[in-house]
């Protein structure tokens, strides 16, 4: 598979991203609340990514696609 479409690995770089991002929040309370949650929906999307390309039937891999997308709209 390509490199340009490795979603587990571009997944990964995303999250890690999203991370550095954060810390360069100023560090207010509200910033510190959203920052985690960010964080938490970015590295939520590789997670189920993983999980789908380990899926027992169609229909759990396209419920853990679907999960994906939304935690990666979550993020953005």
């Amino acid at each position: 598979m390509s490199k340009q479409y490795d979603l587990e690995e571009r997944t990964f770089q995303f999250a890690k991203n999203v991370s550095l991002y954060v810390k360069k929040f100023t560090r207010t309370i509200s910033n510190m609340e959203y920052g985690k949650q960010v964080i938490r929906a970015s590295g939520s999307v590789g997670a189920n990514y993983i999980e789908a390309n380990e899926a027992l039937s169609k229909k759990d891999f396209v419920m853990r696609i679907k999960i994906c997308r939304k935690e990666a709209k979550e993020s953005a």
